[in-house]
C-alpha cells in the first residue's frame, strides 16, 4: 500500500500504535490523525503548564504528573499510550525534564 501523505509521524508516536514487532495496529491514516490531535494538544497545554508553574508554583514534575493523570482517565478520549506521549512532548516543548509516569490502563 502506497501512502503519499506528507505528514511526518515521529517514531516515538508510531511506537504508541505499534506492537512489539513494529507492526501498526491501526491504519496509517488513523495514526496520522491521532498524531495531529496529540501534537496539537501538547502545544495547547504549553501555556496552561507555564501558568500553573508561575501561579501555583508546584514543581515541573508535579504539573506534568497532574496533566498526565487528567489525560489518562477514560473520559479524556485518549488511547492507551497517548497521554504519556503528550506529556513527554509537552515536557520537550517546555524544556522540562519529564518524570517517570505511571502506566496507562488499556
Amino acid at each position: 500500500m502506497e501512502d503519499n501523505n506528507q505528514i511526518f509521524v515521529p517514531p516515538s508516536f508510531m511506537a504508541v500504535y505499534s506492537d512489539t514487532r513494529g507492526r501498526l495496529h491501526a491504519s496509517p491514516s488513523e495514526v496520522r490523525e491521532r498524531y495531529g490531535l496529540c501534537e496539537d494538544l501538547a502545544h495547547h497545554l504549553v501555556e496552561q503548564a507555564q501558568t500553573l508553574y508561575h501561579n501555583q508554583a508546584p514543581s515541573e514534575f508535579e504539573i506534568l504528573r497532574r496533566i498526565h493523570a487528567g489525560l489518562s482517565v477514560p473520559e479524556s478520549g485518549m488511547a492507551p499510550g497517548e497521554a504519556t506521549w503528550i506529556v513527554s512532548r509537552l515536557a520537550e516543548l517546555l524544556a522540562w525534564q519529564c518524570p517517570d509516569l505511571p502506566p496507562e490502563s488499556e
